[in-house]
This record gives C-alpha cells, sequence and structure tokens, in this order.
C-alpha cells in the first residue's frame, strides 16, 4: 500500500519479437544470469505489490513456464486475437478481483534494466500530483523510431504519438515515451472501453489512453529520467549485447561499491546472482555465472570461469574452469584446472595445473597438484596425488568409486583402477597399476624390476648420435683404465 493505494504491476510478455531472428520467444533470451522477463519479474517484486500479471500471447506456454517457474503467484493471461498493449493490459485488467481499485504499473518484459527506485519516484509523483496516468519518459537525441509525449505551451502533457502516426513537427520533439507507466486503475478501464484500432498499426494502443483521460478531465503527467537504460528495450541481438553490457557494468560497479576489488572491470562478467565479500579480488577475464558465492580475501583470476561455485575465505582459483564445485578457505586451484560438479576441496587443499577432478571430496591439505585425472573418489586430508596419476573410475558400463586414506601417498604416474581403496598412510610406487586394497601404512608396487643391457645401443643403433655418445662416454679418461 502507498498513501493508503493498492499497487499491482502488469508485465506486457505478449510479443513475437521477430527482430531477434530466434526460435526463443524474446522475453526469455538471458542477459546477467536471467531472462528478460526474469529481470522485470524482479523489478515488479521489488515494489511488494498486491498483484503482478503478465499477459502472453506468442508461444505461451514457454513463456509462462518460466514465468512460473521463477515467480510462481504471478498472474498470467493470454491476449486473444486483438493486437495492441492496449489490449494486453485489458486482458490483465480482468484478471484483477473486481475490488481492486489502486493504481496500475506497466511495464514490458522486454526492458531489462528498470530498477526499483525508478519506479519507487514515478509512483510518488503520481501520487502527489493526483494523476490518472503518469508516463516515465526521456530525452533522446536521436528519438527515431519511438513514440513522443506532446505538450502545450504551458508544458503539460496532451497526448503521446507513434512515430508511424506522427506528423513532421511532432517527429521533431525529443521527448520520447519510456512504455512504462502508472494508472488510476478505474481511469484505465474507463478508457481502455474507448480505445479503437484506428491507426497505421492496426492496434488497440494504451498510449492512446492518455487523450482518453485528458478528455474525460483527468491529469496526465510524463516524469523524465535521466538515466535512459531504465526504459531501453531489447528488440534484437545487437540491442541485447548492449543492455547485457550496461547490465554488467552495474552489477561489477555495486560490487566494487560494497568493498570488492576489480582490477580491470571492463574485462570481467558477473551474473547478478553472484554473491562476493568485501576484500575479495576478481582478476581480467573473470566470468562469474549462477549461484557462484566468493568469500572474503579470496583471489579470482586471471582467466577463471566460476558457474555455481563456493569459493572460501583467502582462496585463489587461478587460470582455471570450475563448475557446480566447493573450495574451501586458504584452498589453491589452477592453474589451467578443470574442476566439474560434486567437487569440494578442503582446507588448505591444492588443486594443480592440468588437473580434472569430478564428484571428488578432496579433504583438508590434500594435494593433487599436476597432470591428473581424479574422478568419484574420496582422497583423505593431507594425502598427496603424484603427477599423471589417474583415477580409472569407468569400466564401461558402470563408475565406480576410490577411496584414498588421510597422509596416503600416491606416486607419479599411478593408475587406481575403481573400485579400489588405498589405507591411510599408504604408499604407491611411481608407475603402479593398482587393482587391490592396499592397507594403512602398505606400500604398493606392481613394475617388474628394472634391467640393464649393456652395449644394447652399440649392438642396435650402431650408426646413430646415441651410439657415437655412449662411446665418447666410454673412453677411459687419463689415469683409468
Amino acid at each position: 500500500m502507498r498513501d493508503g493505494r493498492a499497487v499491482a504491476v502488469v508485465i506486457l510478455a505478449a510479443g513475437q519479437g521477430t527482430r531477434m531472428k530466434s526460435s526463443l520467444p524474446k522475453v526469455l533470451h538471458p542477459i546477467g544470469g536471467r531472462a528478460l522477463i526474469e529481470h522485470v519479474l524482479t523489478t515488479a517484486e521489488g515494489l511488494n505489490p498486491e498483484y503482478i500479471v503478465a499477459v502472453v500471447r506468442h508461444e505461451k506456454e514457454r513463456v509462462a513456464a518460466t514465468i512460473s517457474a521463477f515467480a510462481p503467484d504471478v498472474l498470467i493471461v493470454e491476449q486473444d486475437e486483438i493486437p495492441g498493449t492496449g489490449r494486453a493490459v485489458e486482458s490483465a485488467l480482468g484478471a484483477l478481483p473486481e475490488h481492486f481499485q489502486g493504481d496500475v504499473v506497466v511495464l514490458s518484459g522486454d526492458v531489462p534494466l528498470i530498477d526499483v527506485a525508478t519506479l519507487e519516484n514515478l509512483l510518488a509523483g503520481h501520487s502527489e500530483a493526483g494523476a490518472q496516468m503518469s508516463i516515465l519518459s526521456a530525452i533522446f537525441d536521436d528519438p527515431k523510431g519511438l513514440g513522443r509525449i506532446i505538450r502545450d505551451e504551458s508544458g503539460d502533457v496532451i497526448g503521446i504519438v507513434e512515430e508511424k502516426d506522427a506528423s513532421v513537427l511532432e517527429r521533431q520533439i525529443t521527448e520520447i515515451n519510456g512504455g512504462i507507466y502508472v494508472f488510476d486503475t478505474a481511469a484505465l478501464a474507463a478508457a481502455l472501453q474507448t480505445i479503437d484500432t484506428n491507426n497505421a498499426q492496426g492496434e488497440k494502443y494504451l498510449t492512446d489512453a492518455a487523450a482518453k483521460i485528458l478528455a474525460s478531465g483527468g491529469r496526465v503527467l510524463a516524469h523524465a529520467t535521466d538515466d535512459s537504460w531504465v526504459i531501453a528495450g531489447v528488440n534484437d541481438r545487437v540491442q541485447l549485447a548492449a543492455a547485457g553490457t550496461e547490465l554488467n557494468r552495474r552489477t561489477i560497479e555495486q560490487h566494487q561499491r560494497n568493498g570488492v576489488t576489480f582490477t580491470d572491470p571492463a574485462a570481467s562478467y558477473v551474473d547478478v546472482t553472484v554473491q562476493i565479500a568485501a576484500d575479495a579480488v576478481i582478476e581480467p577475464g573473470s566470468i562469474l555465472r549462477g549461484n557462484t558465492v566468493i568469500e572474503s580475501g579470496a583471489v579470482v583470476g586471471p582467466a577463471t570461469t566460476l558457474a555455481d561455485t563456493f569459493v572460501g575465505a583467502d582462496a585463489l582459483v587461478l587460470r582455471s574452469e570450475v563448475h557446480g564445485a566447493t573450495i574451501a578457505a586458504n584452498a589453491t586451484v589452477g592453474p589451467f584446472s578443470y574442476i566439474r560438479p560434486g567437487t569440494t576441496l578442503g582446507v588448505a587443499g591444492k588443486i594443480g595445473a592440468f588437473v580434472e577432478s569430478k564428484n571428488t571430496q578432496i579433504g583438508d591439505g590434500a594435494k593433487v597438484p599436476h597432470l591428473s585425472y581424479v574422478g568419484d573418489a574420496s582422497i583423505g586430508a593431507e594425502a598427496n596425488i603424484g603427477a599423471g596419476t589417474i583415477i580409472a573410475n569407468y569400466d564401461g558400463v558402470n563408475k565406480h568409486r576410490t577411496n584414498i586414506g588421510e597422509s596416503a601417498r600416491v606416486g607419479s604416474k599411478s593408475v587406481l583402477v575403481a573400485p579400489v581403496t588405498i589405507g591411510a598412510g599408504a604408499y604407491t610406487a611411481a608407475g603402479a597399476v593398482v587393482r587391490k586394497e592396499v592397507a594403512p601404512g602398505a606400500l604398493a608396487m606392481s613394475v617388474a624390476a628394472q634391467r640393464n643391457f649393456e652395449g644394447w645401443v652399440a649392438a642396435n643403433r650402431p650408426d646413430t648420435t646415441s651410439a657415437k655418445a655412449a662411446a665418447a662416454a666410454n673412453i677411459p679418461k687419463d689415469g683409468e683404465r
């Protein structure tokens, strides 16, 4: 409730979006980790309205499913065959309870950067002036293609005209209609009943409500925002990218103001869903997606991707790809590691260069330093996995687990054939192929004793540089026989 008046939000999401040239409905295209419509829903929910109504038509099942999954309490209505934004809002009003007599905020599902503060200001001005319609407008140097706000000599709003219906003189106006409105419900309903489709597009324009309200003695206001991005619509891939870039800039700026260091903000990407604590450092080329959480003092990057990953305090993730993992405090990852879902790395643990891990729990202080694959495994605290080790977890049909005990030492280039257990404090020799359980404190070896064949090179490769080098090395030195 605002000043005793209830608020409902109507979101227009019925358009086809042909200029996107996409099989995906326009409002479902993502920026910042969410679909366009999800950004608008988030803003709508931020107003704490009594009702949110979304109007769908093109690919209504897909759009409605996304809306319901993201915001289950939203009322969804379908626009009928009568085209136009006026008809869409008329359909939405029909979904509101008959007793609702507050203000209606109208938003577009393809205008993702509209924010709560802007709408609160618009609502406040609407209420203070006792207006029946308030329009969020902006001043554009080049307003081509946009509807214009028409004012009289005293500056009062007397109408809105779409560019296709505008005169040459009206097209010179630089104040444009942002397509975001607040209406008194009763005034809106009355106006919509009298709007027709007699225009260049053959549509029932919501903008015609301004003239109808004014004709009935109502008051129409236009508030020009100084932030044109909040009314920027997305109609093609160029505008989608531009909106995404601006959203990313704003997202990173907010993190910076909250105490996060971005050494090169323009060279990083952060979804709006990512959480970063103060005193974390994000190096250039980092991409942070989904429900990633980064705690204080952690350093991420350069050239690192994190998706749905937790990074603990003072951890370091360097030049790596990490998905669905948990990296505890003071742990280190990288460079050039590929960490797949289900990986957990304990406190002060290490996953080093050119390591791939998957569904593996690595204990506190344990290390997988380099050139290894660990999958479907549990590695105990303080264990060490030698370079080039492979956990062979797949038998061609099923995956199997490997368990490595605390403080175990797996020698370089070992192959652990799952299912297998290596006990606490046990060792495997370099190059061991381990197929059976290794008891705690035991040493596992599977290679034959080394044998040397003297003179083999001279006998089998007599004319090679190796043979010449060996012959030179075998010439007795002075004083030797």
